[in-house]
């Protein structure tokens, strides 16, 4: 669908800024940006999240730029934008886990955190999505679980989402030994950063994942932990990959292509880009403030 006149403007107005600051950096260390091709990765991202396939012609140029400067790197993000641009017919499993999935530890189970209460209490939307982990922890004994997310409660300091969701975990039943804790998160691409090297560097026998979250996370959610094994990983065949999901249904909520680009372009390194873009398109609670 084309997007309205208010948006791309709105769009142009935010690239416009981000493009000054990717500038400014290149300036700052030329040889170790220009070489990447990131710059062109955050174009064909932006790109995408604005105008779909409509920016293919140009993204295809782009591309054509990055494999002059870093083959691996356009390799890499050539598979990340294929799963982007399928991410829209990913089957969601509601309430709880597909049949078939490993029985072992080579399994993680990975909840994507909510923003706290001010005093550090979980919201009703984070407790419902606790509720279908625990369901998934019960039919995959075996399997590890990632509870993520950071400090996000606005007058408590020593609260952490994904600390408040092991204590309920181990209050329900769910043993110590199987809970991994990252919480020093705050954005779904930081979960994606944070959990898989928790994961690489303790828990190697890890290779499947599958995502828990409210049904509009889900996609998101993937698409980052998937984009985020490919950038790290040094052998595609054998990274760590994103196989099922388990959503409660949230009554509201949408996630945006662009607030997805906006994730992708923090996975490249460029924060300062990625909340731009974050601030512009957030649409469904406020941001935790940046430090």
């Amino acid at each position: 669908m084309r997007k309205t006149v208010a948006y791309i403007l709105a769009f142009m107005m935010i690239w416009a800024a981000c493009a000054a600051s990717a500038e400014e950096k290149a300036a700052a260390d030329p040889q170790a940006d220009l070489s990447s091709g990131l710059p062109e990765a955050r174009e064909i991202v932006v790109n995408y999240g604005a105008y779909g396939e409509e920016a293919e012609d140009r993204n295809a140029e782009l591309f054509e730029q990055m494999r002059a400067l870093n083959p691996e790197n356009a390799d890499k993000w050539e598979r990340i934008l294929n799963i982007w641009k399928g991410i829209g017919s990913l089957e969601i499993h509601e309430d709880v886990l597909p049949d078939g999935l490993p029985e072992t530890d080579e399994l993680c189970l990975v909840a994507l955190g909510f923003q706290l209460n001010p005093d550090g209490t979980m919201r009703d939307e984070l407790l419902e999505r606790l509720k279908v982990l625990k369901r998934c922890a019960e039919k995959y004994p075996g399997a590890l679980i990632a509870c993520t997310g950071g400090g996000t409660a606005a007058e408590n300091e020593n609260a952490t989402e994904a600390g408040v969701m092991a204590e309920w975990l181990m209050a329900n039943g769910i043993s110590r030994d199987r809970i991994l804790v990252e919480n020093q998160s705050k954005t779904t691409a930081q979960n994606a950063m944070f959990t898989l090297g928790l994961l690489e560097e303790h828990y190697p026998q890890v290779r499947q994942l599958a995502i828990v979250s409210s049904d509009y996370h889900i996609a998101t959610g993937t698409l980052l932990f998937e984009a985020e094994s490919i950038l790290r990983s040094e052998d595609p065949q054998q990274r760590v990959r994103v196989v099922s999901n388990a959503a409660w249904k949230a009554p509201s909520g949408s996630l945006s292509a662009m607030f997805q680009a906006g994730a992708l372009v923090e996975l490249s390194g460029d924060e300062d880009m990625a909340y731009e873009i974050y601030y512009e398109t957030y649409d469904i609670h406020e941001l935790p403030a940046r430090e």
